[in-house]
């Protein structure tokens, strides 16, 4: 049986790392095999991956639900088939004749809530079938719109070069949101193509870069958002009695006191995390309990 700490890691993914390879080295480095990650980075993306060991796990999928930010550059003047730096590049038009006033206009329509197709190459299943591994059959994968929040979309500097325009900016978004797809819409609005070629996540929801460490510091020391702080962080606190203590603890329902919709953490009197619930009419139903 497991020893391991339950808590959260905030990691800086290294380039051409999966996010699989980086949940494999934290199974050796926290010596247990329940380790998850939220919110995919892409092989080429570096940048905060937030990751739950133990009971931790159980918090990710409602972690995931969050707002992220992100430094990237987008090239104008080239299409890949992978909306990024890592495909083929299948079509090239002259960007150099692009103004600022239409690129400004161009990411003006790509901020706020938007529909946005996925890349063709992604982790959406498509009747069972990662959409990726359909594209790489050579079959096209109809995949739907949908809606996404682009909350801010900074322009930091505009490189230009002969028949290709490099645009880096800063980008605030809501989860679900594909960077490169925003690279490619762009690209296409301007009628140049265009694709994403550098990608750093630098904060999920409350967790940014400062928080996080690379796999050679989290080696020598493996540094742990313990479970408790990891939710009073994120979510509303909710301390109960020990009467209501204990009900939780038995998956038992609690009144809503109008702590609002989404999770709440709910504390023992000594300070434990005991679950997260969730207020439904009346009652404070538990979504996960996480002490035995």
């Amino acid at each position: 049986m497991s020893t391991a700490a339950s808590g959260l890691v905030i990691v800086d993914k290294p380039a051409e790392w999966t996010s699989h390879d980086v949940v494999g080295r934290m199974r050796r480095l926290a010596r247990t095999r329940r380790v998850g990650h939220a919110g995919t980075l892409d092989p080429m993306a570096t940048g905060v991956l937030v990751l739950g060991i133990e009971k931790a796990t159980r918090l990710l999928g409602h972690l995931a639900l969050t707002e992220k930010e992100y430094v990237a550059t987008i090239r104008l003047g080239q299409t890949t088939n992978t909306d990024d730096a890592e495909g083929e590049i299948i079509a090239s038009a002259p960007a150099g004749a692009v103004a600022d006033e239409a690129l400004r206009a161009g990411i003006a329509s790509l901020t706020g809530p938007i529909r946005q197709t996925p890349p063709q190459v992604s982790a959406i299943k498509v009747n069972g079938e990662r959409a990726y591994k359909m594209a790489r059959k050579g079959e096209h994968v109809a995949l739907e719109a949908r809606p996404v929040t682009v909350h801010a979309f900074t322009v930091t500097e505009v490189r230009r070069d002969g028949d290709l325009i490099d645009v880096d900016a800063v980008i605030g978004c809501s989860s679900g949101t594909y960077i490169r797809a925003l690279a490619r819409d762009l690209g296409a609005m301007l009628g140049t193509g265009g694709h994403l070629t550098a990608l750093r996540r630098t904060r999920v929801g409350p967790y940014d870069l400062s928080m996080a460490r690379t796999l050679d510091q989290l080696g020598e020391t493996m540094e742990m958002l313990p479970i408790g702080d990891a939710v009073a962080a994120v979510f509303p606190r909710r301390d109960v009695e020990a009467d209501d203590a204990r009900k939780v603890m038995h998956g038992g329902r609690l009144p809503a006191i109008g702590l609002g919709p989404g999770p709440v953490g709910v504390f023992a009197p000594d300070g434990t995390l005991l679950a997260l619930v969730e207020e439904q009419g009346n009652a404070a139903k538990p979504l996960a309990v996480f002490v035995p």
